[in-house]
């Protein structure tokens, strides 16, 4: 049974014309799939019917340690996005549904023509970024400000392959939810050191990152056994 309606799907299709080469969509499932695992392939494999310039590569969490390492992926679902075969630092974690789908087609949209469409003045921002940042973006697929935060984080990413982002379906993960305490959505965790809440706009989104890198430089330069 298709995932994708057929409203959806002509909606899709007028954004997939936007591509200009190819990308990659690197799926991690188990073989015995639990239903959100399956939810989460079969519509990555009804949007590579759409689109011949999309693939997708299927493996095994538990059997294909190789990729997994090489991934660094820590659990399923999980989804890759590759421009052409390029990792640029960014993971979908759970079922990209409700609001959250436009996250995953906007990110196939942007690694297929490899434009970000950031301002001049956002990209040398970005530059500041010197040292590796992990971000995680809790997110909902019925929260409405989510895929600002994590299409944002994304192409941040893009620009800078210092940032690691990793966008978590939060109903999906419950022991993040509360290993993180996430009580709201989107949230936004930055290298385990600094956090916030919302849909930020892009440059206070940055302070908040370069925040985080001064707090770890600082973190750094303080003598060993000090708090």
């Amino acid at each position: 049974m298709a995932i994708l309606d057929d409203k959806t799907k002509k909606i899709v299709l007028e954004e997939l014309k936007k591509l200009t080469g190819p990308v990659k969509l690197v799926y991690f499932t188990q073989e015995l799939e639990c239903d959100m695992c399956r939810r989460a392939r079969e519509i990555l494999m009804e949007l590579k019917e759409l689109s011949n310039l999309i693939t997708v590569q299927v493996h095994d969490f538990v059997l294909d340690t190789d990729p997994v390492s090489k991934y660094g992926i820590e659990r399923i679902p999980a989804t890759v996005i590759l421009s052409g075969e390029e990792d640029f630092g960014f993971r979908y974690y759970g079922v990209p549904t409700g609001y959250e789908f436009s996250v995953l087609l906007n990110m196939i949209v942007l690694a297929s023509r490899r434009d970000t469409g950031l301002t001049p003045k956002v990209k040398d921002e970005l530059k500041k970024i010197i040292n590796p940042l992990e971000v995680k973006i809790f997110v909902l697929p019925t929260c409405p400000h989510c895929p600002r935060a994590a299409f944002s984080a994304g192409k941040f990413a893009f620009e800078n392959r210092n940032l690691k982002v990793s966008v978590i379906e939060s109903a999906e993960y419950p022991d993040l939810v509360q290993k993180y305490a996430v009580m709201g959505t989107p949230k936004i965790v930055i290298n385990e050191t600094v956090s916030f809440d919302g849909a930020l706009p892009e440059p206070l989104f940055i302070a908040h990152l370069l925040h985080a890198q001064e707090h770890l430089l600082e973190k750094a330069r303080q003598p060993v056994g000090t708090a």
